[in-house]
């Protein structure tokens, strides 16, 4: 045969093959899916106002119900609550105690004379904003409503100040109320000064009080109802004051320009009618528009105006400022493009994004200085850009803490640096769970070892590794006083790792003397926080801690009573505690036995043994994820079934793979992403926990979830996009490609080769690679049915 036969042949072949699909085009401007909307009841408790990425100020409406002392949610704002008494400077997203913390400076533009105390308006009747939803829209980074009284309030904001338009009807009053006192929580101070020359207004709170409230916290007694922050304001306008004012208590001073005093921290008649604050007013006759500037700092009222001016020019106007947010936010959420989903789980996965990057916050001023736990005021370490606080760990260490690894490195290695700063101002101590960087001893366990294990594991490494290292090993093997005290519980225990010499002799909590928040979660909860431990100290090359460390992760078997079958709670004499049943939580923190056995992530396959074997487990694990009768039960709402509202329980979905039938992972994750989340003000399951359980639908729509704290393997699910393509900030990129967004993976490559395992290993997550997923409508049961890389 000839060449040019040869050639022409090949040239026919060519031209009658099947040509590569084109790429999945991916979201190009991922701010516009997102809704900060989603959360805002169904007890999300998350809030529409305006932040940025782990943003210092976070500008959103305070509403009420029609009491002064208590809001309608537990961070300020609920969708079905059309009335506000100000928009707030600080807020902490999807905490679940109510209130929660912050909501501090509530500043309201008001249509009206100031003719009485706002303070004595107690059950917000009088000084008060209603609107319509119609009339109300929320971006990244801007917040815009236009109250009935025709007040137009739109608010854009940088990481550390916020500039707003007010504009009021012509020939109305025109005021602005600055309620310096009425924090969430209350308040123990609050100071304002008006300065006409100047047109400012600074001033200040002196509160706290996180969860201070709850009552299986000490009651009256709580730990938490003190103060352990002061929120520095300065607020500058581009008019004169056409009048000025103060109030105190039920004493209204027109023309005053100073006032202080707080209102407590109890609710009621103890509180109402109590606080301080001012107002400014102006003339409408000729201009309606009033504009401000405004900066905050947890330092002095020097750095909130530094940080207002260091960020916002002079001249800056909200419709800059939001195209600046916006920017930053879609810098953000690009590192995570999607494509080839639904517009409704485009929607749901960007705004999960986005509430998963709210906090921890930016802590420190521009200068780099920033309130440490001992209430004293330090500087950001050599290197560190920036120091960051309020950690859920006990939420965030299962699914959020590796989001925020995943995509930025760097910002974690800044986390965790902040974190080891705030232990050694709090006598060497790593509390739970941290509001700024003050303890509020929250929850149980010891929740930053997973957390800085995992982001060791992941390959973050600016931050002080050994010191780190050494400070949480002590915490985990010399007992401190505080720990030896019932003082909060069993809420918010004062001690970190209580009773802990009882703990190493018994090898579990004992739950008659633990000062704990349940003995068998505690257990728990310090089983896979040592086990965290031993896999960091084997990475650092320590293998001593290694071995003393390890075995501790199986100290969970010591309250699984096999004569039920289930984790329970155990007295210090060896005996069980009487009465148990499954739906008890009698032992354990926010949650029942049945859910709380299944916590076991670091040994699913000693889980299984104690249960029967693995075909034996995924029967009981059907039955958790299911009624009697068979159907679903994902929404929660039953102690004895899964609960997507609260964390023990979150990583249950994906235990199948590790019981060797990893189709049932794909069907339960599909189907709580597909009910327990959804689109609109109701499209969280309960408490998003400072991003928790969005990272957890960020996970799962990606079609992969991290399998235990202190590692870096991922369980495979099935992703909702047919196109994935993370790109880590140290430059490494992660990419999913799936042949449809059906349920039951059918086949997997990874890097072209096929795999056999329902799980992708460390190396995906530390130097990248590309995960491929062929799908189908019915379950393959023969694919990956081994058992998981960690599993001793």
């Amino acid at each position: 045969m000839s060449i040019r036969a040869v050639l022409a042949i090949a040239l026919a072949l060519t031209a009658g093959a099947a040509t590569p699909a084109p790429a999945v085009p991916l979201v190009d401007d991922p701010a516009s899916y997102v809704d900060p909307f989603i959360g805002t009841t169904r007890g999300g408790n998350t809030w529409p106002g305006a932040t940025r990425p782990f943003g210092m100020i976070a500008w959103s409406p305070t509403g009420t119900s029609g009491d002064q002392t208590n809001a309608p949610a537990a961070n300020g704002y609920e969708y079905n609550t059309t009335k506000l008494r100000g928009f707030s400077l600080t807020h902490v997203n999807g905490a679940g105690c109510a209130p929660g913390a912050a909501g501090d400076v509530p500043i309201l533009p008001y249509a009206g004379a100031v003719d009485s105390s706002p303070t004595a308006d107690t059950k917000d009747t009088h000084f008060v904003g209603t609107y319509s939803h119609a009339n109300e829209t929320a971006t990244p980074g801007r917040y815009t409503v236009t109250l009935d009284s025709g007040v137009r309030s739109d608010l854009a904001v940088t990481t550390r100040a916020g500039v707003a338009d007010f504009t009021f009807p012509a020939g109305a009053a025109a005021n602005l109320l600055f309620r310096t006192s009425n924090s969430l929580n209350g308040s123990e101070d609050a100071e304002i000064t008006i300065d006409p020359a100047t047109r400012t207004v600074n001033g200040s709170v002196l509160t706290g009080g996180f969860c201070g409230r709850r009552g299986n916290g000490g009651g009256a007694t709580n730990p938490n109802r003190r103060s352990y922050y002061r929120l520095y304001f300065s607020a500058v306008f581009d008019r004169d004051f056409a009048s000025t004012g103060t109030w105190q208590n039920s004493t209204l001073t027109p023309g005053g320009t100073t006032a202080t005093g707080g209102e407590g921290y109890l609710t009621g008649a103890d509180r109402a009618g109590r606080g301080s604050g001012g107002w400014v007013g102006f003339g409408t006759a000729s201009d309606t528009r009033v504009g401000m500037r405004v900066g905050i700092s947890y330092t002095s009222l020097g750095a909130a105006a530094a940080n207002r001016d260091g960020e916002i020019p002079a001249q800056a106007t909200p419709d800059l400022i939001a195209a600046q947010a916006r920017e930053a936010w879609n810098t953000e959420l690009s590192r995570i493009g999607v494509g080839g989903g639904t517009p409704a789980r485009t929607t749901a996965f960007y705004t999960s994004v986005y509430h998963s990057l709210m906090q921890p916050q930016t802590l420190s001023d521009l200068d780099g200085r920033y309130l440490g736990a001992d209430l004293q005021v330090h500087t950001i370490r050599a290197g560190q850009k920036a120091a960051y606080g309020t950690f859920s760990g006990w939420d965030q260490y299962r699914a959020q803490i590796q989001l925020l690894g995943l995509l930025r490195p760097d910002v974690a290695g800044d986390m965790a640096t902040s974190m080891v700063d705030f232990a050694a101002q709090n006598k060497g101590i790593w509390d739970r769970w941290l509001h700024l960087g003050a303890p509020t001893h929250v929850m149980t366990g010891d929740p930053a070892a997973p957390t800085l294990a995992t982001w060791y594991a992941m390959g973050v490494r600016n931050f002080p590794i050994g010191e780190a290292l050494d400070s949480l090993v002590r915490q985990a093997t010399v007992q401190n006083p505080d720990a030896l005290s019932d003082a909060g519980c069993p809420g918010q225990c004062t001690g970190q790792r209580p009773t802990l010499n009882t703990y190493l002799a018994l090898h579990y909590a004992a739950n008659d003397i633990c000062h704990c928040w349940g003995g068998a979660a505690e257990t728990l909860e310090n089983s896979l926080a040592d086990f965290s431990l031993a896999m960091w100290a084997q990475r650092a090359g320590r293998n001593d801690l290694y071995r003393s460390l390890l075995p501790r992760g199986d100290y969970w078997k010591n309250t699984f009573n096999t004569a039920v079958g289930y984790q329970a709670a155990r007295k210090a004499d060896g005996s069980w505690q009487t009465g148990f049943t499954p739906s008890t939580d009698a032992g354990f923190a926010q949650g029942s036995s049945a859910t709380y056995t299944w916590m076991v992530p670091q040994d699913v396959s000693g889980l299984a043994t104690l249960m029967g074997g693995r075909p034996a487990a995924a029967t009981r694990l059907d039955g958790f994820f299911h009624d009697e009768n068979g159907n679903w039960a994902v929404l929660g709402g039953n102690a004895l079934r899964y609960d997507p509202t609260n964390e023990p329980g979150i990583h249950a979905p994906w235990l199948y793979n590790g019981l060797g039938q990893p189709w049932k992972t794909q069907e339960t994750v599909r189907q709580i992403v597909d009910t327990a989340y959804g689109v609109g003000p109701s499209g969280l399951p309960g408490n998003d926990d400072l991003g928790t359980m969005s990272a957890w639908y960020v996970f799962a729509a990606m079609g992969f979830f991290p399998q235990v704290p202190g590692r870096a393997e991922m369980l495979l699910g099935s992703p909702v996009f047919t196109r994935v393509v993370l790109t880590r900030s140290n430059g490494v990129r992660l990419t999913v490609n799936a042949s449809s967004t059906d349920t039951y993976v059918q086949r997997v490559t990874l890097n072209g080769s096929t795999l056999g395992k329902s799980w992708l290993p460390e190396s995906f997550v530390q130097r990248g690679g590309t995960v491929s997923f062929t799908l189908g409508t019915t379950a393959n049961q023969s694919w990956a049915v081994t058992g998981l890389p960690v599993d001793h």
